[in-house]
C-alpha cells in the first residue's frame, strides 16, 4: 500500500481478514496503517530504491490518496500489478482533466460549470462567463477545503488567485445546493457493483456526515449510480472509486472522483456485506467482489482533532451502546480539522440512527 493513513490501516485490516500480508510506504513514522502492516517502509514515494524493495517483497500494490506521485504508481507498475493504475490518478489529480472527463462520458451529470484561470489576465472574462458567486479552486492538491476560495468581486478573485501563489485554478459557480451524494463503485476485469448513494454533509470543506441511504427519489439514486459506472467503465477501472455529485434545482451535477476508498464510504465497514476496503483487497488480489448489499441504514460522523481540546474524548456513551461503532484511527497527535476517527450508528430507522449519531456527536462536542 503506497500511503500510511487511516483509508491504508482501513484496507490493511481487510487484507489482513482475508489472510494476506500487508507492506505499507509511507515517508513518515509512526503513521496508522504502519501500526498495523506487516511491514513499513519508511521511505518516500519516489524514491525508487525503495519501490523497487516494494516490488520485491509484493505480488500487488495500490495506493490509498491522491497526492501518490502518478510516476511511481507507472514505475512500480512495470515491476508488480497495481490497481488502479496512474492513469486514473492522473485524471484526479487534477480538477480541470476531471471535469472534461465527466463531461465527455457522463453528459447526463456534466461538471459544475466552470472556467480553468491559468493566469490572473483571465480572471474578468472567467468571472463574467462562471458569475458570482464562485468558487476559486486550486487544479491540483485540494482536499477537505483547502486550496479554494468563495469570491464575489474581481478584487476578492484576484487576491485568492495571488494568495494560490498564480497556479492554474478552475473557477466554478457556487450552486443552489440541495443536497451533496456520493457513490462508491468496485470494479474488476469482470464486472462493476455500485454501494447505495450516501448523503453528505460537509462543514468547513471537510466531510461532517454520511446518511446511507440517502433520503432522495429513486430515479436519482439509479441516475448518479449509473453515471458512477460509466465513470468506472470509461476508465477501465481496477479498484474502488467515490463520485461526488451536487443535487439542484437545475439537475444534477458531477462535483469530483477519487480513485480509492472514500471517506463517505466508512460506513460500508458496519452496515454492507463486503466493505469498500473489503472488495479494494478483493480487486488487488483477484478475487471475486464481495456483496455490496447494506444490511442496515447508518449514519457516519468524522471525528476530527478539534474535539480532543488537550485531552483524548469520553467514549464511554458510545462504548455503551451496542447500535454504535467506533473507529480511531491510532494517531498520535490530534490538531483542528484533522480526521482522527469516526462513529457509525446502525438502525433500522434512518432517522432515528440520525437523530442518536447527532446527539452522541453533541456529547463529544458539547455543542
Amino acid at each position: 500500500m503506497l500511503g500510511g493513513g487511516q483509508l491504508g490501516r482501513m484496507f490493511t485490516e481487510a487484507a489482513q481478514r482475508l489472510g494476506y500480508r500487508v507492506v505499507v510506504l509511507e515517508p513518515n513514522r509512526p503513521c496508522p496503517a504502519g501500526l498495523l502492516a506487516d511491514e513499513h517502509l519508511v521511505a518516500g514515494y519516489d524514491q525508487t530504491d525503495a519501490l523497487d524493495r516494494l516490488g520485491e517483497m509484493c505480488e500487488a500494490a495500490s495506493y490509498e490518496f491522491e497526492a501518490v506521485p502518478a510516476q511511481a504508481v507507472e514505475y512500480l507498475r512495470n515491476r508488480i500489478t497495481v490497481r488502479p493504475d496512474a492513469q486514473p490518478l492522473s485524471v484526479a489529480q487534477s480538477r480541470l482533466a476531471e471535469k472534461r472527463f465527466a463531461s465527455e462520458h457522463t453528459p447526463a451529470t456534466p461538471p459544475v460549470p466552470y472556467q480553468l484561470i491559468a493566469d490572473a489576465a483571465q480572471i474578468p472574462a472567467a468571472l463574467e462567463q462562471v458569475g458570482t458567486p464562485c468558487i476559486l479552486k486550486t487544479d491540483r492538491l485540494g482536499y477537505d477545503g483547502k486550496g479554494q476560495a468563495v469570491v464575489e468581486t474581481l478584487e476578492e478573485a484576484e487576491a485568492a488567485f495571488a494568495r494560490f501563489d498564480g497556479v492554474s485554478c478552475v473557477l466554478e459557480r457556487q450552486l443552489d445546493l440541495q443536497q451533496e451524494v456520493s457513490v462508491i463503485a468496485a470494479r474488476d476485469c469482470e464486472q462493476c457493483v455500485v454501494y447505495p448513494v450516501a448523503e453528505n454533509e460537509h462543514r468547513n470543506g471537510i466531510l461532517h456526515c454520511s446518511r446511507a441511504p440517502a433520503n432522495i427519489p429513486e430515479t436519482v439514486k439509479a441516475q448518479v449510480q449509473d453515471s458512477a459506472r460509466k465513470i468506472a467503465d470509461a476508465l477501465d477501472y481496477h479498484g474502488v472509486l467515490a463520485v461526488e455529485y451536487f443535487m439542484t434545482p437545475d439537475g444534477i451535477f458531477f462535483n469530483e472522483m477519487a480513485p480509492r476508498p472514500h471517506n463517505s464510504g466508512h460506513y460500508t465497514l458496519d452496515a454492507c456485506a463486503a466493505s469498500q476496503f473489503e472488495q479494494q483487497a478483493r480487486i488487488l488480489c483477484g478475487l471475486p467482489l464481495g456483496d455490496p448489499a447494506q444490511h442496515t441504514p447508518a449514519v457516519m460522523i468524522n471525528l476530527l482533532g478539534d474535539l480532543w481540546n488537550g485531552r483524548e474524548p469520553d467514549w464511554t456513551p458510545l462504548e455503551g451502546d451496542p447500535a454504535v461503532r467506533l473507529h480511531l484511527y491510532g494517531k498520535e497527535e490530534a490538531r483542528p480539522g484533522r480526521k482522527m476517527g469516526h462513529l457509525c450508528v446502525l438502525d433500522s430507522d434512518p432517522d432515528a440512527a440520525y437523530a442518536r449519531a447527532c446527539e452522541l456527536y453533541r456529547g463529544l462536542s458539547h455543542e
